[in-house]
This record gives structure tokens, C-alpha cells and sequence, in this order.
């Protein structure tokens, strides 16, 4: 059911007459969750709405407009509640839900509508993801995905539609990484029983009869051919023809209509702070300085003898620094993740039930896409999380950054916190599935600085792998805003990573590719994490014998996601509290 638009407008402006603050606040809870429920078709599946399993979101202009309406009269509902006539186990809940609203309001997604991709992913591959994530279980699970990939062709359509807005209002990506985003598309056009978009349907349990199965593999493979396919290669033929060549050749942000107001929003949304362009550039240069003289100390201890960038052209050329098959790079990864799951216990309470797997970047987006990433599990479907890895262009993927990046995106790193705060109870929904970054990702780059205690690294190689990782995020400050705020060139903005770094060039070109079709993103790792370093520091200073390391990473894990500003009050108010 699709709620009207009166409906919306008049849910998302409502609030009861002599209500006390509290009950203000729960109701405009229960009314953003009914708001927010009808438009996640993934929860909505994952409880049986076989509708909702069988459809793509809508991205007509209507329901853009409706969301964004709504978004701003909930903004406007929590403005009037003071935060601190609240109880204690609210705080939480309107810390994260007027972030979230801040930044809908700030960055409407009539805005990013306009722009619905980076280099690496985005609308043109989310039937692929999907296919790639979904179990299916029973045939009618199956009939509603075959129904969904019948419906590839409108919401694909609706997606251009936006596109072709963005031609029109000039608030297109740059023409500069739009090769690799067409070559995607062009890669999932394959003969229909090659398809990824069978996955689901190649992995139906035996408990469903033989006939079945065929019935339901020719159906998939017909919607694959008559509609998926042709879908695709119209994609692929606009975007190539009419969208490529109207793009824009400028790079940052700041170039698009409104640029200056609309990336100062990104950084504020993306660090959770109120930091601008400029303080944000001051950091990342400072983080730059610190991490370079601690790499000449690693480099020093190896007994190199050479200048710095010699010594980068060492790592990026031997041979006995990267793998000679994809399996050798996946046993590689699989190794460091068990030695991180070995050290668990020692530095957390509390472990998550969900498990995780050591997977390898599928093959049609791994070209342009990050050297590994996170993809979420869901407990309930069976699926457990997804450590991938990159395993295209061998030479590109050293084996001494491998530690680090373990970490980063499986545990102690993203697996860890996200498996957790999906099983928060009794708290809204949005608690659980939603995602801010600057906590996520400080987090995340905070466990590779935590991998030390935990015995990861064991070369100077490995050690400089990690201050390489650091140097990078810190180089993304740098970068993010030279190229959005500054003006910077590809050029300007990869050179703190070729001359400061051990990463490889691929792997810079890449990144740089997704800072420019993603402004603000890679503000949010080195901000968070330095928060997160400096609230440790400091209660190592004040509780000193008695601070308790497990606890304190507990302790920050334990309301999923939250803003930084509420993160740091949560955690001094902890130290205080154990130091009494």
C-alpha cells in the first residue's frame, strides 16, 4: 500500500494538543517509523511482504517530493522538543533522529536524486547486489523475484529520469569518471543464462521439487532476455549517448549550482559537526605530517637504505609483496581474519551471534571498484556478513596493507559493529538499520590502530601497511576538500597519496574517482576515529590500572551508530563515572 500524500503530510506535521515532551517524542517516533516503513522494502520482504520482495524502490519524482515533504515536517516536529526534557534512554534515539532528519533536510534527495551513482556503484547495480544478497526460499519468494526483475525496466526508467533533471539543471557527475560507471553497465549485459540476476534462482533449496526449480529457472531466464537485458542495453545506450557527453567537466562540487552550500551540508552531514571545508583541509594536512614522520621511523627500522620514495617504489615493485593467484590473496585475507577472530575476547564483552565470510569482489564491478568492502549480513535470512575482497589486477593488492584492511571492514572493524547494532532491542528501527558514517567508518579505521594491541602486524611491512592506510584517510581530508572546495585538479588531489603512501596506483586512481562522484564521504573516517583515539587516550590518563579496554569499546558499540557530538558526551560521562 502506498500512503497518499495528504496522509504524509499530515503524519509527518502532527503532534497531539497538551502532550508532555516525552510523549511528543515517542509519537513523532511512531509516525517516522510508519513514514520510514512503507519505503524499506527490505525490511517489509524480509517480514514476508511478498510485494515489497517483488518491487524496486520508487524513485518517481511524486515519491521523491513526498519523502522530502515529510522529512522536513518531521524536522520541523523535532525542533520544537527540547533534547533535554527528556529521559536518559531517549537521548540516544533523538540524537540519531535529529541527525537524520538535519540531513534530509539539508541534502534533500531531490538533490541527490539528480546524482544516483559513484564510480563504483549505485542504481546501475543494485539489481546485481540484490541478486548477489537475496535467499530464496520458497517458490512463491522465488515468483516475487522474477516479478522484481520484470520490473527492472521502470525503475531503471524512472532513475534516467532524474538523470535527464540533472542534464537539464547542470547538477550532473563529472564526465571525468563516467567511463568506468558505463563499462559496469556494459558488463552485466551477458547471455541471459549467465546472468548474476539467476543467482537467487540457481540457489533454491533441494526441498523444492525438480519441476519446480525448471519452471522457475525458465521463468527467471525469460525475464532475464525480455526485460533485465533490454533494460540494461538502453541504459548502456543513454548513458553513453546523451548522458557522457552533457556531463560536466569540472570536478568539484563546488562548480554545481548552489556547490558552495551544498558540499558545506556534505561535510556537516558526513563528519556530524559543525566543521567547514576549510578546518576539515587544516586537519587533514596536520594527520599528513604526523603519520609521515611515523612511516620514516617503520622505514628505519626495515634497515632500508634509500629516500622515502625509494622506498615506496620497493613496496609497490617486489615481487614478494603481492600474491600470484586470486586463491592466494582470499587464503592471505581468510588468515588475518581468523588471527582477529583469535583476539575477540580479550578486547570486547560482548561478541555478536552473526557470523562472517572471507568473499571475493564479484568479477562485473571489481575493475573500478575499492580494493575491499563490507557487505552487511542479516541473521534472519541466513546470510552472514561479507568480508570482499578484490581480487582483480594482483599486482595492485599488496599483501602488507591485507592486515589492516582485515580489521577494517571484518572485525574488530565493520562486521563487529554492525552485527551488533543490529541486535539492539527495544529501540526503533532506525537505530538498527541505519548508518552514519563518520561513527562507522571512525570506528572501523580506529580498530586498524587497535590491531597493534592485538598482535596483527607482524612485519615493520605489515606496520607500514597500516600507517599507510592511516595516511590515506588522512590524504582523503585533503583531497575531499581540495577537490570540492578548492578546485583541485586529479593530479593535485593524487599526489598526497603517490607521495605519501604506499598504496598502489590503481588503488589511488580508484579512490580519487570515488572522492570526486562522492563529496564529503571520506571526511567521515579520520574524524571519527580521531574522537574515538582521543576519548581512549583519555580515559587511559584518568582511569589509568582500573580502565578496562573491553568495556570502553563495549561501551561505544553499544547504541549502534550515533552522531559524534552525542558520542563524545556518552563517553565522558562514562569515564566520569568509572573513576568514582
Amino acid at each position: 500500500m502506498r500512503i497518499a500524500l495528504a496522509s504524509i503530510s499530515a503524519l509527518a506535521l502532527a503532534a497531539p494538543a497538551f502532550a508532555t515532551p516525552v510523549e511528543d517524542f515517542r509519537d513523532l517516533i511512531a509516525d517516522y517509523e510508519a513514514f520510514n516503513a512503507e519505503r524499506n522494502l527490505g525490511a517489509r520482504a524480509r517480514a514476508g511482504d511478498l510485494e515489497a520482495a517483488a518491487s524496486w524502490p520508487d524513485m518517481s519524482i511524486e515519491a521523491i517530493e513526498r519523502w522530502d515533504e515529510g522529512m522536513a515536517g518531521f524536522d520541523a516536529r523535532i525542533d520544537a522538543i527540547e533534547p533535554n526534557d527528556l529521559p536518559a534512554d531517549e537521548q540516544a534515539n533523538y540524537a540519531v533522529l535529529a541527525y537524520e532528519l538535519d540531513s534530509a533536510v539539508a541534502v534533500p534527495s531531490m538533490t541527490t536524486a539528480m546524482i544516483p551513482f559513484t564510480n563504483d556503484s549505485g542504481f546501475h547495480t543494485t539489481a546485481s547486489f540484490a541478486a548477489l544478497t537475496t535467499r530464496v526460499r520458497t517458490v512463491e519468494e522465488a515468483e516475487a523475484w522474477i516479478e522484481k526483475l520484470n520490473a527492472l525496466p521502470e525503475y531503471f526508467a524512472q532513475q534516467q529520469a532524474w538523470l535527464e533533471r540533472g542534464i537539464e539543471t547542470g547538477f550532473t557527475q563529472p564526465r571525468a569518471i563516467l567511463q568506468g560507471v558505463a563499462d559496469q553497465i556494459e558488463a552485466q549485459i551477458t547471455p541471459a543464462e549467465e546472468s548474476e540476476l539467476l543467482t537467487p534462482i540457481r540457489n533454491l533449496p533441494e526441498t523444492i521439487l525438480a519441476s519446480e526449480r525448471e519452471r522457475l529457472m525458465a521463468e527467471a531466464v525469460q525475464a532475464v532476455e525480455t526485460e533485465a537485458l533490454p533494460a540494461l542495453r538502453e541504459l548502456h545506450a543513454f548513458f553513453t549517448q546523451s548522458y557522457m557527453p552533457a556531463a560536466r567537466e569540472t570536478l568539484g562540487a563546488r562548480s554545481l549550482p548552489g556547490g558552495e552550500d551544498f558540499y558545506r551540508a556534505l561535510v556537516r552531514q558526513h563528519t556530524t559537526l559543525d566543521m567547514t571545508p576549510e578546518e576539515v583541509h587544516q586537519r587533514g594536512q596536520d594527520e599528513v605530517a604526523r603519520i609521515r614522520a611515523d612511516m620514516e621511523a617503520v622505514i628505519a627500522e626495515t634497515g632500508f637504505e634509500g629516500s622515502f620514495a625509494d622506498f615506496l617504489v620497493f613496496l609497490r615493485t617486489d615481487p614478494q609483496f603481492y600474491a600470484e593467484s586470486e586463491r592466494e590473496l582470499m587464503m592471505a585475507a581468510s588468515y588475518f581474519a581468523k588471527q582477529a577472530d583469535d583476539q575477540m575476547p580479550r578486547f570486547f564483552h560482548h561478541l555478536p551471534r552473526l557470523s562472517y565470510g572471507v568473499r571475493p569482489v564479484p568479477a562485473a564491478i571489481a575493475p573500478n571498484y575499492t580494493t575491499a568492502r563490507y557487505w552487511p549480513g542479516d541473521a534472519g535470512q541466513g546470510i552472514a556478513g561479507g568480508y570482499m575482497v578484490n581480487t582483480y589486477r594482483l599486482d595492485q593488492r599488496p599483501l602488507y596493507e591485507l592486515p589492516a584492511l582485515t580489521v577494517h571492514e571484518a572485525v574488530p572493524g565493520h562486521h563487529h559493529q554492525i552485527a551488533i547494532a543490529q541486535e539492539l532491542e527495544n529501540v526503533p528501527d532506525f537505530r538498527t538499520q541505519g548508518y552514519i558514517t563518520a561513527f562507522g567508518e571512525g570506528w572501523a579505521l580506529y580498530t586498524e590502530f587497535l590491531g597493534q594491541d592485538m598482535g596483527i602486524y607482524e612485519t615493520p611491512y605489515q606496520h607500514f601497511g597500516r600507517l599507510t592506510y592511516e595516511m590515506w584517510r588522512a590524504c582523503r581530508l585533503v583531497a575531499d576538500t581540495g577537490i570540492h572546495w578548492y578546485g583541485w585538479s586529479r593530479d593535485e588531489a593524487e599526489a598526497c597519496f603517490l607521495e605519501n603512501s604506499a598504496l598502489s596506483p590503481l588503488n589511488i586512481t580508484n579512490e580519487v574517482s570515488r572522492y570526486i562522484s562522492w563529496p564529503g564521504q571520506a571526511l567521515a573516517y579520520k574524524t571519527g576515529e580521531l574522537l574515538i583515539r582521543e576519548l581512549r587516550s583519555d580515559a587511559e590518563d584518568e582511569l589509568g590500572e582500573s580502565f578496562d579496554l573491553a568495556a570502553f569499546h563495549d561501551h561505544i558499540l553499544d547504541e549502534g551508530a550515533v552522531p559524534l557530538g552525542y558520542l563524545e558526551t556518552k563517553m565522558r560521562a562514562w569515564i566520569a563515572d568509572q573513576a568514582q
